[in-house]
Parts: C-alpha cells; sequence; structure tokens
C-alpha cells in the first residue's frame, strides 16, 4: 500500500500514522488505536508501557514475562505462585544464566565515567537500577542490609564503616547495649 505522504508507519500494524491519530513511544510512532499491550491488550499510555525491544506490554504483562520469578516477587506476603503467565499467552522459557554481551562494558563505563561501582559488588551501577543511600550509588539488587539481607529503602537504613543495615540489625550490633537496651 503507498504511503501517499503520510506520517511514520505503526510499530504495530505498519501503516501510516498520521499527527492527529499518533502516539509515539521510545522514538517509534503508533496509532491510539494500536497502543495496546502485546499480551492482555489493554490501552497504554506513557505512564504504563514497558517496552522490550520492539514489544510493547503493560507493566503488569511485562513483569510476568520479563520480571524476576520466584518466592518474594509480586504475588503478596506469604504466598508462592506457580503462574507464569500461560493464561495470558505468555510462553514460560527456561531461564539461561544472564550474561552480558560485552563483559567487559562495566570496567570500560567505569574508566570513561559513564557509571558509579557499586560498593557491595564492585561493578558499573547505571541511571535504571541505580537507589542512592549512604551518599553512594546501589544496584538495587546489592541495596540489602549487611547482616540480615532485608531489602532497604532510602529512609529505612543506617549505615557504619561503608556498609548498610537494617534498623533493627544497626541497633543490634552497633547499639547502645547494657541494662534497659534491649
Amino acid at each position: 500500500m503507498p504511503n501517499w505522504g503520510g506520517g511514520k508507519k505503526c510499530g504495530v500494524c505498519q501503516k501510516a500514522v498520521y499527527f492527529a491519530e499518533e502516539v509515539q513511544c521510545e522514538g517509534s510512532s503508533f496509532h491510539k488505536s494500536c497502543f495496546l499491550c502485546m499480551v492482555c491488550k489493554k490501552n497504554l499510555d506513557s505512564t504504563t508501557v514497558a517496552v522490550h525491544g520492539e514489544e510493547i506490554y503493560c507493566k503488569s504483562c511485562y513483569g510476568k514475562k520479563y520480571g524476576p520469578k520466584g518466592y518474594g516477587y509480586g504475588q503478596g506476603a506469604g504466598t508462592l505462585s506457580t503462574d507464569k503467565g500461560e493464561s495470558l499467552g505468555i510462553k514460560y522459557e527456561e531461564g539461561q544464566p544472564h550474561r552480558p554481551t560485552n563483559p567487559n562494558a562495566s570496567r570500560m563505563a567505569q574508566k570513561v565515567g559513564g557509571a558509579d561501582g557499586c560498593p557491595r559488588c564492585g561493578q558499573a551501577v547505571y541511571a535504571a537500577e541505580k537507589v542512592i543511600g549512604a551518599g553512594k550509588s546501589w544496584h538495587k539488587s546489592c541495596f540489602r542490609c549487611a547482616k540480615c539481607g532485608k531489602s532497604l529503602e532510602s529512609t529505612t537504613l543506617a549505615d557504619k564503616d561503608g556498609e548498610i543495615y537494617c534498623k533493627g540489625c544497626y541497633a543490634k550490633n552497633f547499639g547502645p547495649k547494657g541494662f534497659g537496651f534491649g
């Protein structure tokens, strides 16, 4: 079908997108009616879209398809779900361990100054995974108590000698000792 001077091509249907019906996301254009989750077909907007390559998802389906799996991820306290998203048309793939495409990229980024180093693991911390606490940049997965491993927030941590702790572990290990102090 010829493109009679129309706009860009839609990322879903590949037809011309005119200005009045255009939604832009990650440098691609979409018709408003095509800007739907690839799995559940819900309407998307800038706050609900999650992009993976050329595909667009709602955050819920994206999390089920590409997010972390296992105990404690998104199912509420004390439950373990074996739902892998088959009801939503998601094909479950046994995960291969993640291998970076360029294993030297983080070292190179540190030399160039593109990322800070995580105090826990020493790897580069990029903006998408950065949490700031105790004046340093951490990976979200490394931002845990050094004693009990509990996930922390910048408002619920205490730091000592470059390590971060939850308030409970900090009080037990470094707080006042003696009668009347727990």
